[in-house]
């Protein structure tokens, strides 16, 4: 068995053993992380983004930004998962996982639903960020221009030249929408959050951070498998390419870092979250055999801190809980 297939029919009954353990331990750190907005109180967010004194128009964009942002590029994820990886990955354990993701992206979409109808946003507004703001825009173009071959109904995996035009598509969604194009925008809504603003919106970026941690993970281990069990497609020029697509995203996502926080934040300027993105960048590179190209220090170590959610305050019952954690996970 091999993790990739023509044949988009699967068994039902064969779940059962399992090849590709690290699918199944994905799946596992997926249920071990679950949550829904709602559970996340935004009384002080709305009392906060009402005030005229607590937030900045600069940091009122950025937060309409990151909203807009993320509310498209987490529905072409999941669009990316249900019509082309689900239908190429047939290993069984993995389309687990894949069904795991796809729910996990559709709370992420309903966190968004969730913020605009709480703050009161116009979702018109918040929506079409993806067509009216530039930066924005060329983030899910350069995704979405990755991937139009295997959008192709008639797209088969029959030869190692499709493999590699799947792998790219992998890379695409995985390494560099979930891995990087999400990373500046976290950084952004969290170092909000270390100053005591909008802690709502904050604490449910935390948990999105979470899941987009295991996704890369599992993406990560996916484009892995694909290369020991193909092994005429890892050539030199695919190595280059995919090194090249990286550096051209990580270029995407110092612009929109720019733009989307030009004067920063309290204690942390744009440059700082252009050495961030570098410093991911490179992490995504060598998690998939690649070499490292920036060789950035992190700047933000705190980064790590703001997704340990071992205890939360649940809201209805008023009461420290106990939340499960998705065990030693590689936040960064």
């Amino acid at each position: 068995m091999t993790i990739l297939s023509n044949d988009s029919k699967t068994d039902p009954n064969k779940i059962l053993p399992m090849t590709y353990m690290w699918a199944r331990e994905h799946y596992k750190d997926g249920v071990a992380n679950n949550w829904t907005p709602e559970e996340i109180s935004m009384q002080k967010d709305v009392e906060q983004w009402k005030s005229p004194d607590v937030l900045s128009d600069i940091e009122k964009r950025m937060i309409l930004w990151n909203l807009g942002f993320f509310s498209t590029a987490e529905s072409l994820t999941a669009n990316n998962i249900v019509l082309t990886v689900y239908k190429h990955v047939t290993n069984p354990e993995a389309r687990q996982y894949l069904l795991r993701q796809a729910y996990e992206e559709a709370v992420h979409t309903d966190t968004f639903i969730y913020c605009c109808d709480t703050l009161g946003l116009d979702p018109e507004y918040i929506y079409n960020m993806y067509e009216t703001i530039p930066s924005i825009k060329e983030k899910d173009d350069y995704v979405v221009g990755l991937t139009k071959s295997i959008m192709d109904p008639n797209f088969e995996l029959r030869t190692d030249e499709d493999i590699k035009i799947f792998l790219q598509d992998v890379v695409g969604y995985y390494v560099i929408m979930e891995g990087i194009f999400f990373y500046a925008g976290f950084a952004m809504m969290l170092a909000l959050k270390r100053q005591n603003k909008m802690v709502g919106i904050g604490e449910q970026f935390e948990y999105i951070m979470r899941d987009e941690s295991i996704h890369l993970a599992f993406g990560c281990d996916l484009i892995n498998t694909i290369k020991e069990e193909n092994k005429g497609i890892w050539t030199s020029d695919v190595q280059k390419n995919i090194t090249d697509l990286i550096i051209q995203a990580v270029d995407h996502e110092k612009k929109y870092a720019f733009d989307a926080c030009p004067n920063g934040l309290l204690g942390i300027n744009p440059e700082q979250f252009c050495e961030y993105v570098e410093y991911i960048a490179d992490r995504r590179l060598e998690r998939i055999g690649l070499d490292k190209v920036y060789g950035t220090d992190n700047p933000f170590p705190w980064m790590s801190q703001s997704v340990d959610l071992s205890k939360e305050k649940n809201f209805f019952e008023t009461r420290v809980t106990e939340y499960q954690t998705a065990g030693s996970l590689d936040w960064d």
